[in-house]
């Protein structure tokens, strides 16, 4: 390919057809969409999910695109605002580097395919697209794990604003843009992506409850760029060649190795290879902790209350006021306290929405376990992580009965690995679906649902597959 970055991505956006796709990508494509939609059920009664909800009704305009899990349609520009907040709102979504990427990629080219009725494998490969487009110019830039010279080197500046890219470019795949307006769509996408506030939101506490880049906004913002491009506005072409003045410098990376971006572009993917489907809904930084914990408490049948103490060691990089932070006001500080998600877990409650429950995120049982909880950098993360980026090696010491049971992990469940058993298996993606649709969806409904994302490639028209999500099908309906 020749041309600046963007218009490489804008001919990789247009070129890709679905037969140039692997098998392996492709159903990791939509294993990602079924835990996204599935996630999203699960945030119709979260305060994030409700809010985001609202917003998209305060947007106005048609009522033509689905809210899922919702009794209740929108503009496209709604349905994607609301769609991405609600996607992430339990911090229950798929892992990507940068980090999250989904909920601002996934949501806007979903309800342009609804509204377009775009054949299902056109939706396919536009995500698929975004997901590689995101995890190459992330893997271009500074990482929150970033060591240098064998200690931790996290990034002043970080977040999720480079998915723009991703998620501008997915949607205009899907209303079939040709490749030189693609170019000037990312080019505009570049220049108005939402600020990096994820260190900011770190390490501040009490923290902003819209997390570190806010979901909605990324997705209107990608729409916005998409549309402009249609129309003819001219973008910025070089926006991602300038390190000095362009889209580095606007975000605050102090490393671009932009070759990653574009080398092996549309013969080589990526991101199949590093996506993580989440277990617990929770923060990533714990979840090793929690596959060794529950061995234990599974394993040696124990009850909360015979619980004495319990020693974590994990991640070494969290020493930061968000994941230190035990004064829980809101269930988005729940999602990333280390003392609370330990002590929540120690409740031996199935993971899923009723972990975000306020009922078990105050209770009294969980914050008095709090006091009985410590954790610790792992004395071997530094190592591990430096001959193996996916390791999460963590060990957990669990005091009770007057006994101690000891249990280590080095991969967490849901991540690929050379631990084979650390990928979710697609029994275990769609229990997870199944399990965040009750409620919302009948179970006939629910499982209609999963054979048509997982078959996805096969629909004629995203808009019928879109009315198994909407409100005729469930059976209780937030709105």
């Amino acid at each position: 390919m020749a041309g600046t970055i963007v218009e490489q991505l804008a001919a990789f956006t247009f070129d890709t057809r679905y037969a140039d796709i692997p098998s392996e990508t492709v159903e990791e494509t939509k294993r990602i969409l079924l835990d996204s939609i599935g996630c999203a059920f699960a945030a119709t009664d979260t305060p994030k999910g409700r809010i985001g909800m609202e917003i998209a009704g305060m947007i106005g305009g048609a009522g033509e695109a689905t809210i899922l899990g919702a009794d209740a349609r929108a503009s496209v520009f709604g349905a994607a605002f609301a769609n991405g907040e609600l996607i992430n709102a339990l911090d229950f979504d798929s892992i990507l580097p940068p980090g999250h990427v989904s909920p601002y990629v996934i949501p806007g080219a979903l309800a342009l395919a609804e509204v377009g009725r775009a054949p299902g494998r056109e939706l396919v490969v536009a995500i698929a697209v975004a997901h590689e487009i995101s995890n190459r110019i992330g893997k271009a830039m500074d990482y929150l794990r970033d060591m240098r010279e064998g200690r931790m080197a996290t990034p002043t500046v970080y977040g999720y604003s480079s998915t723009i890219f991703g998620a501008a470019a997915a949607a205009m795949r899907v209303k079939g843009l040709d490749a030189g307006r693609m170019a000037h769509g990312l080019g505009i996408a570049g220049c108005i992506a939402p600020i990096n506030s994820h260190m900011a939101w770190v390490r501040h506490t009490p923290s902003t409850t819209i997390k570190y880049t806010v979901a909605g906004v990324l997705a209107q913002s990608a729409l916005t760029a998409a549309a402009m491009g249609e129309l003819g506005h001219r973008g910025d072409l070089a926006v991602l060649n300038d390190a000095e003045y362009g889209f580095p410098a606007m975000i605050g990376t102090k490393r671009w190795e932009c070759g990653r971006i574009t080398e092996e572009l549309g013969r080589s993917w990526g991101f199949a290879r590093e996506s993580s489907l989440k277990p617990y809904p929770h923060c990533r930084v714990l979840h090793s902790v929690f596959d060794a914990m529950i061995e234990l408490l599974e394993t040696n049948h124990i009850l909360a209350a015979e619980i004495e103490r319990i020693e974590a060691w994990g991640e070494a990089f969290v020493d930061l006021p968000i994941w230190q932070n035990e004064r829980i006001e809101d269930v988005v500080d729940a999602q990333f306290s280390l003392k609370h998600g330990i002590a929540l877990a120690a409740q031996r409650v199935k993971p899923g929405k009723a972990w975000q429950d306020p009922k078990l995120v105050f209770s009294p049982e969980v914050i008095g376990m709090m006091g009985k909880v410590h954790h610790h950098p792992h004395p071997e993360y530094l190592s591990r992580l430096a001959a193996d980026p996916a390791s999460r090696p963590a060990r957990v010491k669990i005091c009770a009965r007057g006994k101690v049971f000891v249990a280590e992990r080095l991969y967490p469940k849901g991540s690929p690995s050379p631990d084979a058993t650390s990928r979710m298996t697609n029994d275990e993606v769609i229990a997870k679906f199944l399990h965040n649709a009750e409620g919302v969806l009948a179970s006939h409904a629910a499982e209609a649902a999963v054979e048509a994302v997982l078959t996805l490639e096969k629909a004629p028209d995203v808009g019928r597959v879109m009315a198994l999500f909407g409100p005729s099908v469930g059976l209780r309906k937030a709105s």
